[in-house]
């Protein structure tokens, strides 16, 4: 098996061998190569021709296979061995091209695949830096870390369209994480017994419940002698200040990303006052955008050293009631200040009340990379440290606040 199968499981070897066969070209006609030899062979590339036993591939198929070769085939590793999987060639095609023929050949989640890869395993920043390649991408979150790390590059008619891709995917974030916070956050109103009888406020698990010494199984009927109602006033809450720390240095580019629609998603909820401030060596607060994410990332510098003491330091002058605080701090947790005075301020922080969260990703895989030793010590004086998903993040912030 050569390394585009690899590289390419599971997402486009499995679109592949499913979706192909169902294609105007992938068999039932005198002479057609089986159809799943002809998806394992685009699987296999080709090294994988001899399960075709001599017969040559369908049209569909053969244009498949190009589509994958002008990504996979410039693949190093396979050119030190002497691999090649098809034979187009990355230079038979233009980026504008090859994006136009994975369109018309792959389905939506292969499409998405290729993309990613071209942009972040092979570095075809062209993907998002030239204006007719970004007027016929698909918008994904791939696509959105690349136009966040490149652009830089952009000239503004590029960028023009780069933002509207951002636009795309951030509101496709944000509709999705809200949905998690208005669940999140309806645990704030009191569910306590009413007089006031309205339909809108029926309980009906305490209504059944204590009503079924009134259930005549020959009938199967539930005959209610005692409706109960309950209150839906919204419980007091105390003001809590959501201060997120987020390290803009290149490997946290997704922490970034769902930091800012976090940030926008709690901002205006009731009992919460947010702010966000991303650092690097310096420190940029970003509270007056967080209404905006997408101008927020679009503000947002990504790479440089990393001073976390400095940011947290920053921090703890915005704490207006420290046990009426959370402190998140989204974070490799590779030191590049002084990590005594790191270490002092979290221990500061915790012991006039503050809640301090350390997350080694914010993310929807929630996969931590990071200095376990700094994480530890910062642990051992009182943060919790740990990974979180956005959804996780504010259950967390909608218990403390409701708490």
């Amino acid at each position: 098996m050569t390394d585009r199968a690899v590289e390419t499981a599971p997402t486009v070897s499995e679109q592949v061998q499913g979706e192909h066969a169902s294609g105007p070209d992938s068999g039932g006609r005198p002479g057609a190569p089986d159809p799943t030899l002809e998806r394992w062979r685009l699987v296999l590339g080709a090294a994988g021709s001899p399960c075709l036993g001599g017969q040559p591939m369908s049209v569909e198929a053969a244009a498949r296979d190009a589509a994958l070769d002008w990504l996979y085939g410039r693949d190093e590793e396979l050119n030190r061995r002497d691999i090649r999987t098809g034979g187009s060639g990355p230079s038979m095609l233009a980026t504008v091209d090859w994006l136009d023929e994975i369109n018309r050949l792959f389905p939506k989640e292969t499409i998405e695949r290729l993309q990613r890869d071209a942009v972040e395993r092979y570095e075809i920043f062209d993907v998002v830096t030239d204006p007719d390649v970004l007027r016929r991408v698909e918008p994904n979150p791939a696509l959105l870390r690349a136009v966040l790390r490149t652009k830089h590059l952009m000239n503004p008619e590029v960028l023009t369209l780069a933002r509207q891709l951002v636009e795309t995917v951030v509101r496709q974030l944000v509709e999705k994480l809200a949905t998690e916070v208005r669940q999140a956050f309806s645990g704030t109103r009191l569910r306590r017994p009413s007089r006031f009888k309205q339909a809108s406020n029926f309980d009906v698990t305490r209504t059944i419940r204590k009503n079924l010494g009134h259930y005549r199984p020959e009938e199967r009927r539930l005959f209610i002698e005692t409706p109960y109602f309950i209150s839906r006033a919204r419980r007091h809450l105390d003001q809590w200040q959501v201060i997120l720390l987020v390290d803009q240095s290149g490997s946290m580019t997704d922490s970034v990303i769902h930091s800012a629609v976090t940030a926008a998603c709690l901002w205006g909820l009731p009992g919460v006052r947010t702010h966000l401030v991303a650092f690097d060596t310096d420190v940029v607060d970003l509270t007056s955008d967080v209404d905006d994410p997408v101008e927020l990332l679009m503000k947002v510098q990504l790479g440089g050293g990393t001073d976390i003491a400095r940011a947290v330091h920053y921090a703890g002058q915005l704490i207006e009631q420290p046990r009426r605080c959370i402190v998140v701090l989204i974070t490799d947790f590779y030191e590049g200040g002084d990590e005594e005075r790191l270490v002092r301020i979290v221990r500061d922080l915790v012991s006039q009340g503050t809640r301090v969260l350390g997350l080694a990703a914010l993310d929807e895989q929630a996969n931590p990379s990071y200095d376990r030793e700094t994480a530890q010590r910062l642990a051992d004086v009182g943060a919790s440290v740990g990974a979180m998903t956005p959804g996780e993040l504010t259950n967390f912030v909608a218990e403390t606040v409701g708490g």
